[in-house]
């Protein structure tokens, strides 16, 4: 069973544009797995309501919606920065949920698989391995 941990841009896509992200890992990911959070990325969701208005503040709220009737899984660590704490907590087969090109890219140079958002309306999985 292979780790998917979503970021919290990610958790944001399906009211941004319109894209069912589970319907889409299902579609994408053809072997058992279970979807987790980090317990800042609540944090972090929180922290955009408070601060954020318009389509951002209703985004964070909806994915906190999500987070309670998809009964995704919290993890907790060490650490402020949701992108340290995913790259820093993660195992060799987890999967990382982003939309973030920074995190993207910081993922790919250490051969983590990464699914991606593409053209706004589907997803992508990069599956990343290291061979000796």
């Amino acid at each position: 069973m292979r780790r998917i941990i979503l970021d919290t841009n990610f958790l944001m896509v399906p009211l941004q544009f319109k894209v069912d992200i589970f319907s889409e890992i299902e579609r994408i990911c053809n072997f058992q797995y279970k979807i987790y959070i980090f317990e800042q990325t609540i944090e972090e969701l929180n922290v955009i309501i408070k601060d954020q208005k318009g389509k951002d503040k209703k985004a964070a709220q909806f994915a906190l919606k999500i987070i309670k009737s998809k009964d995704i899984e919290i993890l907790k660590a060490e650490g402020d920065y949701v992108d340290n704490i995913i790259i820093q907590n993660r195992k060799d087969d987890d999967l990382v949920a982003t939309t973030d090109l920074d995190l993207k890219k910081k993922l790919l140079e250490r051969y983590i698989s990464v699914i991606v958002l593409r053209q706004k309306k589907y997803l992508q999985l990069f599956e990343r391995k290291l061979y000796k």
